[in-house]
């Protein structure tokens, strides 16, 4: 279920609505002055991908194409 941030057109308050299947966006209601005149904004997903520490490439071994020498370029 997705969740939109809106913006109210009567009052300025800005705050989300956590979306089901099925509603419609006709019942989106402003929380502070029950205005159903409203802006859809546009927000950023807040993603996190993993929980450990983050590398960067010069954390990084450097890659070599002859683990020991057995692809016979040396």
């Amino acid at each position: 279920m997705p969740i939109y941030d809106y913006r109210c057109d009567a009052c300025g308050t800005i705050y989300d609505i956590l979306h089901k299947v099925r509603e419609v966006v006709e019942d989106v209601v402003c929380p502070s002055c029950s205005s159903t005149m409203h802006t859809r904004l546009i927000s950023a997903p807040s993603i996190r991908m993993s929980t450990g520490t983050t590398k960067t490439a010069s954390d990084m071994p450097a890659p070599s194409c002859c683990v020991g020498g057995a692809c016979g370029l040396n």
